[in-house]
């Protein structure tokens, strides 16, 4: 696999607030690497920095490039996407409409081809491709902020929470969609809160607390990290 994102000495401040302090990842094509932790760790704050949507200290290496000084567009153009956790989806629009905004990069037959793949890849959106994305249930809402950010054919998607807020069996969906789309070929950068999910499904972890990362290593492994499960996975250590 091909290290596509590489991410050097990262740090995001909020004022004299430092959120993230030396942070350095990797994210190869074809595997999902996660990050987790608590409320607070600077998860998101991370993940808005490599999007471009904060400013940051360090370096972001994507394909071979530095592209720390380019903005969010331009990172977008460049086959680095970002998902929300907000999802910032266009309410008063359709599905159909708000997945052509996701193309803005592309031509107009890349964008009619793209939204005929993305509801290959999800059914329900082509069910309600001419239905107002405010009205979409949570679950769908995920699947159409997802679909956009796939219009712009990334090499590599962040998620940031995807389940938040939904369903178990909605959840378990999501999950499937993000291994389909390491099998794929893409690269994912995933930032969950069940961190259970996250580890199951992740290649690669790291564990973040207080701005920094504190643990990392093959995510399976880390399953059985017994600090790990103890802090994040909900499990005593006794009978379990």
């Amino acid at each position: 696999m091909t290290v596509l994102l590489s991410v050097e000495d990262a740090a995001v401040s909020y004022g004299a607030v430092e959120a993230v302090r030396g942070v350095a990842l990797q994210v190869a094509s074809g595997s999902v690497a996660t990050i987790i932790g608590a409320n607070g760790a600077g998860k998101t704050s991370l993940l808005s920095a490599l999007g471009g949507l904060l400013p940051m200290r360090g370096r972001v290496i994507y394909d071979g490039h530095d592209i720390t000084r380019l903005g969010t567009a331009d990172r977008v153009a460049a086959g680095l996407a970002l998902v929300t956790e907000s999802r910032d989806l266009f309410g008063t629009m359709t599905v159909e409409d708000n997945l052509r905004l996701g193309a803005y990069t592309r031509t107009r037959a890349e964008a009619a081809q793209g939204i005929e793949e993305v509801f290959g890849r999800f059914p329900k959106l082509k069910e309600r491709r001419t239905q107002l994305a405010g009205t979409l249930s949570g679950g769908e809402r995920q699947m159409l902020a997802t679909g956009r950010a796939l219009m712009s054919r990334p090499s590599v998607l962040m998620l940031d929470e995807p389940s938040l807020g939904l369903a178990p069996l909605i959840v378990r969906d999501i999950f499937h969609i993000i291994t389909e789309l390491r099998n794929d070929g893409i690269g994912v950068l995933l930032v969950e809160q069940n961190a259970r999910a996250a580890l199951q499904t992740a290649d690669h972890a790291y564990v973040m607390e207080l701005g920094r990362f504190v643990m990392q290593g093959a995510a399976a492994e880390m399953m059985h990290d017994q600090r790990l499960v103890e802090t994040y996975l909900g499990i005593s250590g006794a009978g379990n």
